[in-house]
Order: structure tokens, then C-alpha cells, then sequence
């Protein structure tokens, strides 16, 4: 199992779609637009972050037990990422200590069950490392109208504390091997690009096994 991390924005939908075609092999998407937190999230987020992140836990727990129990398949986002977002909501004021505390409790029962199965953790986690420009740049591209930034509505105060974090997330992260891979050098739309970011993965992957 692979498994893509990243700021918003990082393309890991896009890297994990690409890296499971070239593998043959099943991709799991996190749920965005069947989310019916996500959108009102964005417009009052004091009153949904706990909600949203329950939603979320929820589902990234669904989608790694899924992926434990099948073969050689592809993440775009996985439950090791899930706290630091939580965590952001804690700082800004949209989730109480208290309901931080429940959510930990409810994160470690959940990575008690995975440490219980067969495959304990992926073989790979792929760190998306790209600039906030870059990160914006895809958020705009995408078009959904809630992630957009604006003066008005401080998201891009709320990407560049997110993307600040994951440099130390990544650096934490030891659940298992590791590989940064700087996105703003590629275009993995690109066939030579996407080729060269495939065999810098697989030559990961050798050297790890």
C-alpha cells in the first residue's frame, strides 16, 4: 500500500490516480464531494470542525481497513494525517480542549483496531511537498466554490498555517518509510514528468524492501 500526504491543494488525488493506472492496481479516494459537512464547514467553522473531523476520521478509518485487506493498492489522503487538522481547529478556536480529548481518545481506539490486522501500516507514505503558491494555484483550478480564497473569507491565512505544519508533521511521521517529492518540479500530467515520479518511487520502494 501507498499512501499520498499533503497541504490542500498538494494533488494528491491527482498523483494517486495517475499512480494506480500505471500500477494497475485500486485507488481509495476520500470522500469530498459526498462530504455534507465539508461545504458548510468552509462558511461556519466554529459550528462544524468537530463534526467535519468525526466525518473525516470516519471515513479515512473506513478506507485503510479496506486497503489493508486488499493488495498493492493507492491512497489519496490516509488517518496519519488526521490529527494535525484537528489540531489546526484547536488553535484557531473551532474545537474545544474538550472535544479534542474525545477526538484523541476516539483516534487512538481506531489506530488500536489497525495495529490488530494482519498489514499493520503502508509500505510507503509519498510526501507531496509543494509551495502554497502552487497549492493555491490547484485550489483555484479546481473550482469549488467554497475552498476559494478570498479577502473576506481568510482562507489563505487558513492554507499557509496548514502548509507551515505539515513540514513538521512530515518529520514526525514514523508509522512507516518515507519519501519526500517536491511537486512544484513537475507537471505529472506530463508523461515524461509522471514517469520520472513513478520510477523515483519504485526505486524507493526496492531500496526500502
Amino acid at each position: 500500500m501507498i499512501v499520498f500526504a499533503g497541504t490542500i491543494g498538494a494533488g494528491k488525488s491527482t498523483y494517486a490516480g495517475k499512480l494506480a493506472e500505471y500500477l494497475g492496481t485500486k485507488v481509495f479516494y476520500e470522500p469530498v464531494e459526498e462530504n455534507p459537512i465539508l461545504d458548510k464547514y468552509y462558511q461556519d467553522p466554529k459550528k462544524y470542525a468537530f463534526s467535519l473531523q468525526i466525518y473525516f476520521l470516519n471515513q479515512r478509518f473506513k478506507n485503510i481497513k479496506a486497503a489493508f485487506f486488499d493488495n498493492n493498492n493507492v491512497l489519496d489522503r490516509s488517518i496519519y494525517e488526521d490529527e494535525l487538522f484537528t489540531y489546526l481547529n484547536v488553535l484557531n478556536g473551532n474545537i474545544s480542549e474538550e472535544e479534542f480529548g474525545i477526538y484523541r481518545d476516539l483516534l487512538a481506539n481506531m489506530m488500536e483496531e489497525l495495529d490488530s490486522l494482519p498489514k499493520k501500516a503502508p509500505d510507503l507514505l509519498v510526501f507531496l511537498d509543494s509551495s502554497l503558491d502552487n497549492a493555491v494555484k490547484n485550489i483555484k483550478k479546481r473550482g469549488r466554490v467554497y475552498e476559494q480564497p478570498s479577502s473576506e473569507n481568510g482562507l489563505y491565512d487558513y492554507y499557509r498555517q496548514l502548509h507551515s505544519h505539515y513540514g513538521q508533521w512530515y518529520a514526525d511521521y514514523d508509522q512507516s518509510p518515507k519519501m519526500r517529492l517536491n511537486v512544484d518540479n513537475y507537471d505529472i500530467h506530463r508523461p515524461q514528468d509522471a514517469q520520472i515520479i513513478f520510477d523515483s518511487i519504485g526505486t524507493y520502494l526496492d531500496k526500502i524492501q
